[in-house]
């Protein structure tokens, strides 16, 4: 981090058997409303996991508290074996790539600006920061000669693309994805997927995101996560939720997503 101190050597060090994210028993409230209850996860270093579920079920919620963007209301979160504290949270969130629906690029930034926000910000050279541009558009296939443009500028696909360049320019250990292709047309869906997937293997990040689409989490997951009312209720492979659903919920949530997908090859 450039000379920056790292606040978690400071911390005990995670054992062996620690995971890059884990959280116990963990639960967030908004006044009234319960957004998680009691959630347990734990994603070993280089593991995909999918949080998928109806809209509301916190799935988001939780992704954002591995970001440090939101607090538990109780429980733990911890970020490679370090509880996540207000101390350490700007260190871990330049560990994190975090990529949301749609993007949210700054309309006023060109695609480099965008890029290259958290580099910038933490003070690397103009030398570091173009190697390191160069690197990320070649990994998200996005065009150098595009660098210039805005986001209105670029289409919807490259402008995801670039979001994944920001979420990469800092090489983080985690990669948080919130629906990143969900806002996107079925055709550049399809292939931003495989382009993704292809990412995510070769570079090996521990990597939890978010969906609505069953089909989309079983061609990301090495674990899928099924979420009802800010509970965990089911994880597994797609197999387990076709062949040996947990409860009635998760059995009429395939049932539901089987249906979808039907109707869309029509």
């Amino acid at each position: 981090m450039d000379g920056a101190a790292d606040p978690l050597a400071q911390t005990a060090s995670p054992g062996p058997t620690a995971h890059m994210i884990q959280a116990n028993a963990l639960s967030k409230c908004f006044g009234r409303i319960t957004a998680l209850d009691g959630v347990t996860l734990a994603c070993p270093a280089g593991s995909t996991h999918v949080l998928i579920g109806p809209s509301g079920c916190g799935k988001s919620t939780l992704l954002r508290m591995v970001a440090g963007l939101e607090w538990p209301t109780s429980g733990r979160i911890a970020f490679d074996g370090n509880p996540i504290t207000r101390a350490n949270v700007q260190y871990i969130r330049h560990r994190t790539g975090y990529v949301i629906q749609a993007g949210g690029l700054f309309p006023h930034l060109s695609a480099r600006g965008n890029a290259t926000l958290a580099a910038r910000y933490l003070g690397w050279d103009k030398k570091r920061v173009d190697a390191r541009l160069e690197e990320v558009s070649q990994l998200a296939r996005f065009p150098m000669n595009r660098l210039t443009s805005k986001p209105s500028e670029l289409s919807g696909g490259q402008q995801q693309r670039v979001s994944i360049m920001r979420a990469l320019m800092l090489n983080p250990d985690v990669l948080l994805l919130d629906e990143p292709l969900g806002a996107l047309d079925p055709m550049i869906r399809a292939e931003l997927q495989h382009e993704l997937k292809d990412l995510i293997g070769r570079l090996g990040k521990t990597v939890l995101l978010v969906t609505h689409d069953l089909a989309e989490a079983a061609w990301f997951g090495d674990v899928i996560h099924l979420m009802q009312q800010g509970r965990i209720v089911q994880s597994g492979a797609l197999g387990d939720f076709a062949q040996r659903p947990g409860n009635t919920f998760v059995e009429q949530f395939v049932r539901a997503q089987r249906h979808l997908h039907m109707e869309g090859r029509e």
